[in-house]
């Protein structure tokens, strides 16, 4: 009788971690445009409606034109540093999600 309670309990379990995971793995492109609020735009045109930005780097709408765009290759990019870029240390979902919102204004 415990067996057959332990794979019931198992089975649930193994059911709901499924769904929290799978829903972890959905990248937020709003989420990653108020990312880039805050984060970007002292640099980067990463809105239509921004005003301001330096003129020796991409829009994020560039960004999201160019063939090729992926916004998984782009969120591997984000989370190394770079010596043009501020080390953000972004979790690994923050970089899905800006990377969600750059595909998002193709």
């Amino acid at each position: 009788m415990w067996i057959k309670r332990a794979r019931a309990s198992f089975f649930l379990l193994f059911i709901v971690a499924n769904m929290e995971h799978s829903g972890a793995l959905a990248a937020d492109a709003q989420h990653g445009k108020a990312l880039a609020q805050v984060w970007c735009a002292n640099c980067h045109l990463v809105a239509p409606e921004q005003r301001q930005a330096s003129a020796d780097v991409p829009s994020f709408a560039s960004i999201g034109e160019e063939p090729g765009f992926d916004a998984a290759r782009l969120a591997l990019f984000l989370l190394d540093p770079h010596p043009k870029m501020p080390n953000l240390s972004l979790t690994r979902a923050e970089a899905a999600d800006l990377a969600a919102y750059i595909g998002s204004l193709k």
